[in-house]
């Protein structure tokens, strides 16, 4: 795997990551409720469900490419029209506005807060059909073991997804609190939103 591939896989995995969605709320909601510990917890549950996924992306795609190289080329395609429908829904959040970081209600005690976590990642579909469409975007089938090109690609996917979601614990609450949390809002989502468009654009049009 070449050195810019895998740079361009942070900067896309940082896009993605970076955009208020339901793992954040939920971070934010246990920062708020048991302070920042219980946001962290939160944090670290979710990254233990990715490492999940990415090891069920591991043995999926592997699969699959060493089944059919047709199958494989179409999970890629779909995976990019994927990407290009999450850049496009980022861009329309933006220009509608309207913070997404609002509080739960519910109250969850903070020693389940970290199971919890990787419950919720775990169980999570769309967690699962983002990894199965995301990964194959960046694998070189001529470029070694699939196998541990997909790894590679998935724990450094994990890692910069926890560190995300340490930094919303860290600052969830003066985020939610901001005056201008909608406006930083708006900003990710658009800044987001046109790197996977345009990783979306690079994947249609480069040499197969």
């Amino acid at each position: 795997m070449q050195l810019h591939t895998l740079l361009l896989f942070a900067l896309a995995s940082l896009s993605i990551n970076l955009i208020p969605g339901p793992d954040v709320i939920y971070i934010v909601s246990n920062t708020l409720k048991g302070k920042m510990l219980g946001g962290m917890k939160a944090a670290l549950g979710l990254g233990v469900g990715y490492f999940v996924h990415t090891l069920a992306a591991v043995l999926g795609l592997s699969a699959i490419i060493l089944s059919s190289a047709l199958a494989f080329t179409v999970v890629k395609w779909l995976g990019a029209c994927y990407l290009l429908y999450l850049g496009i829904t980022s861009l329309r959040s933006m220009y509608r506005g309207g913070s997404k970081l609002t509080v739960a209600t519910s109250e969850t005690s903070s020693k389940s807060i970290f199971k919890q976590g990787i419950v919720v990642s775990v169980l999570n579909p769309k967690v699962a059909l983002f990894f199965l469409s995301f990964l194959p975007q960046f694998i070189d089938t001529s470029a070694g073991s699939l196998n541990l090109q997909l790894l590679v690609l998935g724990l450094c996917f994990s890692a910069l997804a926890t560190l995300c979601n340490l930094t919303y614990a860290l600052a969830g609450s003066w985020l939610l609190r901001s005056a201008k949390a909608n406006r930083y809002s708006r900003i990710i989502e658009g800044i987001s939103g046109i790197l996977l468009i345009g990783l979306a654009g690079k994947i249609a049009f480069s040499h197969r």
